[in-house]
């Protein structure tokens, strides 16, 4: 018999109490239920503290703590096999769908590192770049990423970054694994993003310098390319 899940899926969330329901109604439905679901609470005032209590989340409350302080917190408490980071108000796309990402790691040939697929935004399909267009920023949302986390090595998320942690993270990963699986389905149902602002791209081309993703001419022409349009 297992004594951990196959899969740790982690929600961040602060005042979004609709949201969370939302994500909770997802994951009540999946057909596969060898998962734990841990979501961190950055001290909600909406009701939140009581409907985890008769949720099934393991949840842990920390009041102003950032979003990427809680996500270091689940990543501590997680112990499945793969993390899933699933934000308050996103969905997983299907009711099967961590059944077929299940079957999809079962069936590989070596058991994956990292697996992203594509999206939904409300009701467009969004497919995913290949993830060697990294330095062109994140190549599919961070909740249609899954991490194995005895991959992950001690990485967490730097919380100097304030937009984009999830970009270094998966960056840092990235070039540490060696097996990378495209999975070709929708992974989650996001909300309409909205346009990168200055600061994202202010980080992202930080982190591109410091990862050694782009060469400077590069690393500079995209940042003045991606702020143009």
């Amino acid at each position: 018999m297992r004594e951990n899940p196959v899969f740790s899926i982690i929600t961040v969330t602060h005042n979004n109490l609709p949201g969370l329901q939302k994500t909770d109604r997802s994951l009540k439905l999946q057909s596969f239920r060898d998962f734990e679901w841990i979501v961190i609470d950055g001290g909600s005032a909406d009701g939140t503290g009581g409907f985890l209590t008769h949720s099934n989340a393991s949840a842990i409350n920390r009041e102003g703590c950032s979003k990427y302080d809680a996500m270091n917190l689940g990543l501590a408490r997680a112990s499945g096999d793969y993390v899933l980071f699933l934000d308050a108000g996103s969905k997983l796309a299907f009711a099967n769908t961590l059944a077929r990402l299940h079957n999809f790691i079962r069936s590989a040939r070596k058991a994956p590192d990292f697996i992203y697929g594509d999206s939904l935004e409300g009701e467009t399909y969004k497919s995913a770049r290949a993830h060697t267009q990294l330095r062109l920023g994140m190549f599919t949302p961070h909740p249609a990423m899954v991490y194995r986390r005895g991959a992950l090595n001690g990485l967490s998320f730097d919380v100097q970054y304030k937009i984009a942690a999830d970009y270094d993270f998966t960056a840092r990963m990235l070039q540490h694994v060696k097996h990378v699986d495209y999975y070709p389905l929708p992974v989650c149902t996001v909300e309409r993003s909205q346009q990168k602002s200055r600061a994202a791209r202010g980080e992202q081309f930080l982190i591109r310098r410091r990862l050694k993703i782009a060469g400077p001419l590069e690393n500079t022409a995209l940042y003045l390319l991606q702020t143009a349009a």
